[in-house]
């Protein structure tokens, strides 16, 4: 007589996303022990004030990392991130302070810049079969190329007051980008973790074949999350230049590296498949204090450099670790 076994295997992708929503205990671990390392080396690390310079700051790249984790965790990759935020606060300035046009239209302006290029990227992957990698990469150049031009490589000062609010007010005390940045998380993590927008994306990250045999328009799902990551960016973009009061073609150099390192200390796979908003946040509170620390602590920029590629190498590098880990289990 054959029985049956009641202890059925769960499909590896929804075992993956079982966890999708929740946060690794390595990296809330990172985060406490970091932060204690700071705060004893440095006697003005656990000020107030450096407190909130530490979330101010993590508020840019922390946007991009959201936008990041969509894209990650279908198997994708955004290098044009920082350009994108570039450009977006340049044509944000152009709109307010060289055309004086009203405040709204350089919000709006910053915004469609971001999600109109992150759409063109979608576009071209699927439509073009061209790996992300490769047109994520050039747009990287486009992108910073068309912020040089259309500023004459100079910096656009004098953004609409309503605009740099967005960048320094201080509702309470607290910096308005932060409050940005958690609200934005708060609709990302809901969107991530219980629609089918986000978890048809981790399933296209997990299983491409097995989402078409679901039914997902996995073309259409693509142009979709390069075109929210370029949203964001956008966004990322107008916090940038309304907290400098200006839009610098040159901003965001290298945040597309700061963005990644998050996403994966977050532990949104690198490979797809799983992702994490609040994981992220994480992710991107360790990248915040780590820079933070090292210039309360005096290191050159240019260790700086070398301490985030060493971070985003070990992030990766555990990230396989505990993928080979779970499927063993």
């Amino acid at each position: 007589m054959t029985s049956t076994s009641t202890n059925v295997p769960t499909p590896p992708w929804r075992a993956r996303l079982a966890g999708g929503a929740a946060v690794r205990l390595e990296s809330i671990v990172v985060l406490a022990v970091l932060f204690a390392v700071m705060a004893v080396l440095s006697s003005a690390f656990l000020s107030v004030s450096n407190i909130l310079n530490i979330l101010l700051s993590t508020s840019v790249f922390g946007v991009l990392a959201i936008g990041m984790t969509f894209v990650i965790s279908s198997a994708g990759i955004d290098l044009s991130v920082g350009s994108i935020l570039a450009l977006s606060g340049v044509v944000g300035a152009i709109l307010t302070s060289n055309l004086e046009w009203p405040w709204w239209i350089g919000i709006l302006g910053c915004l469609a810049t971001g999600a109109a290029t992150g759409a063109v990227n979608g576009f071209l992957i699927t439509k073009g079969a061209i790996p992300p990698f490769i047109v994520t990469l050039g747009m990287l150049g486009v992108a910073r190329g068309l912020a040089l031009v259309l500023s004459d490589g100079v910096s656009i000062y004098g953004l609409a007051p309503e605009m740099t609010w967005l960048g320094q007010g201080r509702p309470f005390g607290v910096p308005v980008p932060v409050v940005v940045l958690l609200l934005t998380a708060l609709v990302a993590h809901v969107v991530l973790a219980h629609t089918r927008f986000g978890i048809y994306a981790q399933v296209i990250g997990d299983n491409e074949g097995a989402a078409r045999a679901m039914g997902v328009r996995v073309e259409r799902m693509k142009v979709l999350l390069y075109a929210l990551s370029g949203l964001l960016s956008g966004l990322a973009g107008l916090l940038f230049a309304a907290r400098i009061n200006s839009g610098e073609p040159t901003a965001g150099l290298s945040y597309e590296l700061t963005a990644i390192t998050a996403t994966i200390l977050g532990g949104t796979n690198l490979f797809g498949g799983r992702g994490s908003v609040a994981g992220t946040l994480i992710g991107a509170l360790i990248m915040g204090v780590l820079q933070n620390g090292l210039n309360l602590l005096a290191v050159r920029p240019f260790y700086q450099q070398i301490a985030i590629g060493a971070v985003l190498i070990l992030a990766v590098w555990l990230d396989r670790i505990n993928s080979r880990e779970g499927w063993r289990r």
